[in-house]
């Protein structure tokens, strides 16, 4: 039978009460380890792990999807190297808007004290930082209809199995969501348990034409971002490597009631906390896989390991180059003349040494003269983060196959 739906009541639960102390006590241990892990890296490195994390985000949600953008065109879309294939061009720029997007989106977080991931307006605005940066052609859907950014749709539609409430509803839709999730005075705990729940709900109110599955997790990386990630980790990651069960999981907690014992609402209770505990659990593996991986004690012992193994490869990378790298990740950039004299190299041999990590892209730097900071190209990340973006260790020889 399908359901018409068309009131707010039609979506309760909006919180699992039945499972609520087992999903917070899961939501506990996950805020201290967040806690931990914003207090380990220097901010320079922070934010040089936070701009991998986003290429790796728009890599992980456009999987979601069902397109998959390599790692290496991601790249090479941030430096203006699009591809003559339009369909690869097509998923680098889809990439790079997803990118633009998180950052526009992570700066309201921090300075825009009107903005809320669980609004109406919040959302439109997610979708809005996304769709925007499209062209119309890359906007254009079934139909020959074309999706305006930040509009909500004007048409019912069906996702699999789900009928989504109709499109006269969607706003009363979203008041009530607002109404349940947007509490900033919560605790951390029933905060990241509402950031769950909100997650599913989202997706089945499915309030836009398209986009609707980048633009919910955009808006869980909004919820996370200011109280717990900080651009350290990422959930999407998680879900996109459990793709199966994420979607399992959904489709779950969309049923109805399963009878007396499955709560009050017209959806099932039970789904949707089976769903906040894979998320959760989604979650607590991601910020602990990312506390092992960004660990100080370890970290020097991964730089030694890459330069051992690009030294024998390229002689140029020199393995004196060990101190200053772990130097800039624990405390931050260097002067030149600081990162040669931590090599213990004469200066010009020094100075041969850092130019060639600039051109390798082992260290970046804003300027022809200026400080330099440790880098994070993906060449490196199987040694640095093992296993953290494994798509991305493919080597460049191997994409050139694919009609560049």
């Amino acid at each position: 039978m399908t359901i018409n739906y068309t009131h707010p009541s039609q979506f309760e639960p909006l919180l699992p009460q039945k499972r609520m102390e087992e999903l917070l006590e899961l939501a506990q241990a996950i805020t201290a380890v967040c806690l931990s892990l914003q207090s380990i890296l220097h901010k320079t490195t922070a934010e040089t792990v936070a701009q991998l994390l986003r290429a790796m985000n728009s890599y992980y949600s456009n999987k979601i999807e069902g397109h998959s953008t390599h790692p290496v065109n991601i790249v090479r879309g941030l430096q203006k190297d699009f591809s003559q294939t339009p369909e690869i061009a097509q998923l680098q720029r889809l990439a790079l808007a997803h990118i633009d997007a998180e950052v526009e989106i992570e700066a309201w977080v921090k300075n825009d004290p009107l903005f809320s991931p669980f609004t109406a307006e919040g959302i439109c605005r997610i979708h809005a930082a996304l769709y925007r940066r499209l062209p119309v052609a890359d906007r254009a859907i079934e139909q020959n209809r074309i999706v305006e950014p930040g509009l909500l749709r004007t048409a019912d539609v069906s996702v699999g199995h789900h009928i989504p409430p109709s499109y006269k509803a969607i706003s009363a839709f979203l008041t009530r969501y607002e109404q349940v999730y947007a509490d900033p005075s919560a605790s951390l705990d029933k905060q990241l348990v509402k950031i769950a729940c909100a997650h599913h709900r989202l997706a089945w109110i499915h309030p836009f034409l398209d986009g609707n599955g980048r633009v919910t997790r955009l808006a869980t990386h909004a919820a996370l971002y200011q109280h717990f990630t900080s651009g350290l980790w990422s959930v999407c990651r998680g879900l996109a490597r459990t793709q199966k069960d994420y979607y399992l999981q959904l489709e779950g907690a969309d049923e109805p009631r399963r009878g007396d014992l499955d709560g009050r609402g017209n959806l099932t209770e039970a789904g949707l906390a089976d769903f906040c505990h894979y998320f959760l659990s989604v979650c607590f593996d991601q910020v602990n896989f990312m506390r092992k991986m960004l660990d100080l004690e370890t970290i020097r012992q991964r730089i030694s390991a890459l330069l051992i193994y690009r030294n024998a490869l390229d002689p140029q990378v020199r393995r004196e180059a060990e101190l200053p790298l772990h130097y800039m990740f624990t405390a931050g950039a260097l002067t030149r003349g600081e990162f040669k004299q931590m090599t213990g190299l004469g200066d010009k041999v020094a100075q041969k040494l850092l130019s060639h990590l600039l051109t390798v892209g082992l260290v970046e730097s804003e300027s022809r003269v200026g400080p330099v900071r440790f880098a994070l190209p993906l060449s490196a990340l199987q040694f640095y983060f093992p296993d953290l973006y494994p798509e991305a260790a493919t080597q460049l020889e191997e994409n050139e196959k694919n009609n560049w």
